[in-house]
């Protein structure tokens, strides 16, 4: 996703379980102008990156690392804010509404279909299969197509949910898209579900109705922005451990029935007034035009 901006020249895969910093990084040319740590707000990324020895870290402050002079880190913010704001104390221009990425050039594998994606990073973020699997069967009875994705190392995840579906073969995408292929599959879909996790902020980039699924970690810090376009589905409550173990309970509290009415919400915006005013939505705006919102 990275590449696909346009301002990134190379990536360097690093990797780490779970959510740790790796030990190295495959870096070996002279020390680079300016690191960013974009790996929360340290210590262990800090020390990572300083190891580089680069003329400039911009970085959020930690008490472990008083060396990296940084902003204050604040848990309760919303993702597109603090890292804008990040960019914003080392003078950097960053707009939190600056979300789309290009349309991709490749054709979608499956254009027009309901994305279902029912992995996460961790079973806590994970609403059930046989859930995922009644929302498929409730939308094929409408004449909806339905297919399932799912990342490198959920293949098992998509072919029990496609078989519970009883999705054809060629519905079922497990084991991980190339990213220009799953780029394609979103931007053509008519919508995606998914709980909190990175197709859903790939469909916000493409502009693709989607209704995400929210359970130990509220929207209010990782949900789409607000527009009718994007449904986030959260039943309140104390925050759960979004790297656990367990679905997390307010996450069991989401039934299909909820999210069958926000797809059919989405479904209201077919008319052709109704996408001629999230398209006014979509456009910046102007000292002459009257302020709106969703």
């Amino acid at each position: 996703m990275a590449a696909a901006t346009g301002a990134v020249d190379r990536v360097l895969p690093a990797a780490a379980p779970g959510r740790a910093v790796p030990r190295t990084l495959d870096w070996t040319g002279p020390p680079p102008a300016v690191a960013v740590d974009l790996h929360g707000n340290g210590p262990p990324s800090h020390r990572l990156l300083t190891r580089l020895r680069p003329r400039r870290l911009l970085a959020f402050a930690h008490p472990a690392t008083p060396e990296v002079d940084g902003p204050p880190w604040y848990a309760e913010e919303h993702e597109r804010e603090r890292w804008c704001r990040l960019l914003r104390a080392y003078g950097i221009d960053a707009d939190p509404t600056d979300l789309r990425l290009p349309r991709p050039d490749a054709p979608s594998p499956a254009p027009g279909a309901v994305v279902l994606h029912p992995g996460a990073g961790a079973p806590s973020r994970c609403w059930p299969v046989e859930r995922y699997a009644a929302v498929a069967e409730a939308l094929r009875a409408r004449g909806r197509r339905v297919v399932v994705t799912g990342g490198a190392d959920e293949a098992d995840l998509v072919a029990r949910l496609a078989k519970r579906a009883g999705l054809p073969d060629t519905d079922g995408f497990g084991g991980g898209l190339p990213y220009d292929r799953l780029s394609a599959l979103v931007a053509g879909a008519r919508a995606v579900v998914s709980g909190d996790t990175g197709i859903a902020h790939l469909a916000v980039a493409h502009a693709t109705p989607s209704v995400t699924l929210f359970g130990p970690v509220p929207p209010s810090r990782w949900g789409p922005p607000p527009h009718p376009r994007h449904r986030a589905l959260w039943h309140p409550g104390p925050d759960g451990d979004p790297h656990g173990r367990r679905t997390d309970p307010a996450l069991l509290r989401i039934t299909p029935d909820a999210v069958l009415r926000a797809l059919d919400g989405l479904d209201g915006l077919d008319a052709p007034d109704a996408l001629d005013a999230l398209d006014a939505l979509d456009e910046p705006d102007t000292p002459d035009a009257p302020e709106e919102g969703p």
